[in-house]
């Protein structure tokens, strides 16, 4: 099939043509050009206000194509706007646009869909469902891979009260959906909902942010939750021997309007005998780490420009947060820490010696995850992923 063939024919579909004028027509006509957005992000610094974008762009020139690739699609220029325009949304079109078009490679990117290609097939790929399960945890490919042990601690505590607990090794595609491969993700993501629903899943705990994401928002017929609202239901002994000084939390970006799973991650941490003090950036008003869309393959020094607003809000604090891609992004402002890691081993965590993984040992961490569950107990249904839609 002839590159971007699927994609151009996906985009010419009138409805998601529709989204692309409207988005456009949208900010042009309603932004006011106060300037709060450009104040917090570089990209806009560096590409002026969002209404001044969507006047100007030229879908015919090949630099104006790469401009929204270069954008963290972390949505803080949403969460700040006064009149509640979504820029987001616009870059976002813009991508699929662009890809649509056929005249944007992916080489900078290869790293991240290799990434999530290897995340779908059939090596890395396993769904394992017990006799009458109607729930699955979808740790998803970043925490699978650097703390794979975190994984298995989890499943098996949430098996107490989930006896029939399945589990999924896959990748819900994020990658492509950021990148504007519209067609590649529906066509992958609507394939891993019908299995699911068709051999009788109800609900998905996530434990990843972009995973609950893409779930909250494409997935029909499934319940959604992720797994910090499941434990934070429970009581959690407080540890006496914990430090007096306060951490502080990286919220993600992806679930900056999600209070509930914020809560979670915040009663989570009180119940482990740990104060918290947050920064002037949380919550709805998160910054990106940088790992965002996929902007640092494209735009390093924009991207990049996340770190430093965050290094002084984070004031030498250890870092707690609830993303694996978070928590590897942020390593360089300071002690960063999973919440995983501090509910099931917080001596070592707050040490700053519990065991993570970097690549490319991540990726023999996610095989032997694998083949640790194949054999951890019998499954009335299992299977390895062979569907792929043709790129």
């Amino acid at each position: 099939m002839i590159k971007n063939q699927l994609d151009k024919a996906f985009f010419e579909n009138s409805r998601d043509k529709l989204a692309f004028d409207n988005s456009i027509r949208e900010i042009s006509e309603q932004c006011t050009e106060c300037g709060i957005c450009v104040k917090q992000c570089a990209f806009l610094k560096k590409y002026g206000t969002p209404k001044k974008i969507a006047e100007n762009w030229q879908p015919q020139n090949e630099h104006a194509l790469t401009m929204p690739f270069a954008c963290s699609l972390c949505s803080l220029c949403t969460a700040v706007c006064p009149v509640k325009i979504d820029p987001r949304r616009m870059f976002l079109e813009m991508r699929r646009f662009a890809t649509a078009s056929g005249n944007i490679d992916f080489t900078k990117q290869k790293l991240l869909l290799n990434f999530e290609k290897r995340g779908t097939s059939k090596r890395y790929s396993f769904y394992g469902l017990p006799a009458g399960s109607d729930t699955v945890l979808f740790p998803g490919c970043a925490l699978a891979g650097s703390r794979p042990q975190r994984v298995i601690q989890l499943f098996e505590h949430l098996q107490g009260s989930i006896p029939n607990l399945g589990i999924v090794l896959d990748c819900c595609t994020k990658p492509s959906h950021d990148l504007g491969r519209s067609a590649y993700f529906h066509a992958m993501f609507s394939e891993m909902q019908q299995y699911l629903i068709r051999h009788g899943i109800k609900n998905v705990l996530v434990a990843c942010p972009s995973c609950y994401a893409v779930f909250n928002q494409y997935s029909k017929g499934l319940t959604i939750r992720t797994v910090y609202e499941i434990l934070a239901r429970e009581y959690w002994q407080p540890e006496s021997f914990f430090p007096a000084e306060a951490v502080t939390i990286q919220d993600s970006c992806v679930t900056r309007f999600e209070n509930n799973i914020q809560n979670s991650v915040r009663k989570l941490i009180r119940a482990r005998g740990l104060s918290y003090a947050e920064m002037k950036h949380h919550a709805k008003k998160t910054l990106c780490c940088g790992e965002g869309g996929g902007a640092h393959f494209l735009a390093p020094d924009l991207a990049g420009h996340w770190a430093k607003m965050r290094k002084p809000e984070v004031g030498g604090k250890r870092i707690i947060t609830y993303c694996a891609g978070c928590a590897h992004f942020l390593a360089g402002v300071g002690p960063t820490a999973h919440l995983l890691d501090l509910l099931f081993d917080p001596a070592a965590t707050l040490a700053g010696r519990a065991k993570v993984a970097k690549s490319p040992f991540t990726y023999v961490n996610r095989l032997l995850l694998k083949w640790k569950f194949k054999r951890k107990m019998k499954y009335g249904l299992c299977r390895e992923r062979i569907y792929c839609c043709e790129e």
